[in-house]
């Protein structure tokens, strides 16, 4: 039997966060065939998808942040300007990316999280459906991942 001593730091190291990053990498590709083909195909690289709204003077009125990835597009952030919302341009940006990771990208499916005052059903009438709810995260909140295919 080996017995070593470690040391445990907790602290913020970038380069050993990278390090990690690509040694659980390595080891969940060698675990899985479908991640080491994945890995191999165009779907393996993860490529950032932005839509951007402005008005006339090219001021930021909305955008949509995310990115796809194994035929998937994530959402991270979608915010309109308040003054704008209602009118439609949340659902415009939304349907952009869609049919950019769909047409473009031979994405099959979408995810994305909200908190419970914030869009879940903005979302649902675009075809989300919830498949997790977290309560409490952060306290008093409940944060929302919701998915959707997307059809050819």
């Amino acid at each position: 039997m080996v017995c070593r001593m470690f040391r445990i730091e907790a602290e913020v190291d970038n380069e050993r966060r990278d390090l990690l990053r690509s040694r659980l990498r390595d080891t969940n590709t060698a675990a899985s065939p479908a991640l080491a083909a994945l890995r191999q195909s165009p779907a393996g690289r993860e490529e950032p998808l932005h839509v951007w709204a402005t008005d006339p003077s090219g001021a930021l009125a909305g955008g949509l942040v995310g990115h796809t990835w194994a035929n998937w597009l994530h959402v991270a952030y979608l915010w309109v300007d308040a003054p704008l919302r209602g009118a439609g341009l949340g659902s415009r940006l939304l349907r952009r990316a869609e049919r950019i990771a769909r047409d473009r990208r031979a994405c099959t499916g979408a995810r994305l999280e909200t908190w419970d005052f914030q869009a879940p059903d903005f979302y649902r009438r675009h075809g989300y459906k919830v498949v997790c709810a977290i309560p409490d995260y952060p306290p008093g909140i409940t944060e929302y991942t919701l998915i959707k295919p997307l059809g050819q």
